[in-house]
């Protein structure tokens, strides 16, 4: 199955980076094929991208990140190529999360709420 994968990363530290790598590896373990948006902003802005402070500001300022080109190849992404997403745990609190969760809803994919670590 194609997954994509959606979860909080504006002003978490690092952009939540280290859960969306983690989540990948599962889900990919299991067989999926997945689209990590903090994975595709590493390879077109390099590893600075994921700034400390989760600021898309700072990201910006440092390596020319853009919010609108990033959520522009995550819809269209989600519309062509998704049969799923996956939602990391905080995705309620983020706005480009619950946008992709509505995309997904409205397109009819399957929702998966992943878990936290325990």
């Amino acid at each position: 199955m194609k997954v994509y994968l959606a979860g909080p990363m504006r002003n978490v530290p690092y952009f939540n980076f280290p859960a969306f790598f983690a989540a990948e590896a599962k889900l990919k373990k299991k067989g999926h094929k997945v689209f990590n948006p903090a994975r595709r902003d590493v390879q077109k802005y390099g590893k600075e991208v994921a700034a400390p402070s989760g600021s898309i500001k700072e990201a910006a300022s440092q390596v020319g990140f853009s919010l609108r080109e990033a959520l522009a190849m995550d819809t269209t992404w989600i519309c062509i190529n998704a049969d799923a997403i996956a939602l990391l745990p905080g995705w309620e609190k983020s706005k480009g999360a619950n946008a992709e969760l509505a995309l997904a809803k409205a397109l009819g994919l399957k929702v998966i709420k992943l878990k936290g670590k325990k």
